[in-house]
């Protein structure tokens, strides 16, 4: 497998990594996620070179993930909003910060955690089978190639 050409594998892992599947990626992402739309802000926060964050985003809107809108005409200056295609990701990034908790703490206190906007309380995210209702393990699926 070529790193460039995995959006062409029959594989799903790799055609999904093939749009978030650097550090960056996720990084930005997380930033959208939490309000941060405009380029500067992103780039300060993130310590990134203005080439790989203009890499990353342009990447992200060739994805569907993230689109461009203009907020200032001269000079023009862009924000980059979450697409539904983008939004969907939320899930996965509430695991990757469920899972980074777990298993790979920091010294003291985790620094983010994970609340309901409706009660404040701590929640608990899983992976739950939409027919059934049952959570879903690495014990309850098996992945089939689809003919």
């Amino acid at each position: 497998m070529k790193w460039n050409e995995l959006h062409k594998e029959a594989c799903p892992v790799a055609r999904g990594l093939s749009v978030v599947g650097d550090r960056w990626t996720m990084l930005v992402l997380r930033d959208c996620f939490l309000g941060v739309r405009r380029f500067e802000q992103m780039q300060e926060r993130l310590g990134i070179t203005r080439h790989v964050l203009s890499d990353r985003l342009r990447k992200l809107e060739t994805a569907g993930v993230l689109r461009r809108e203009l907020y200032q005409q001269r000079p023009q200056r862009y924000e980059y909003r979450l697409t539904e295609r983008g939004k969907a990701l939320y899930p996965m990034l509430v695991s990757l910060i469920d899972w980074a908790n777990a298993h790979v703490p920091p010294e003291g206190e985790p620094s983010v955690k994970l609340l309901s906007r409706e009660t404040g309380d701590p929640i608990a995210p899983v992976l739950v089978d939409a027919n059934t209702g049952k959570n879903i393990s690495h014990r309850d699926v098996k992945a089939v190639v689809a003919e």
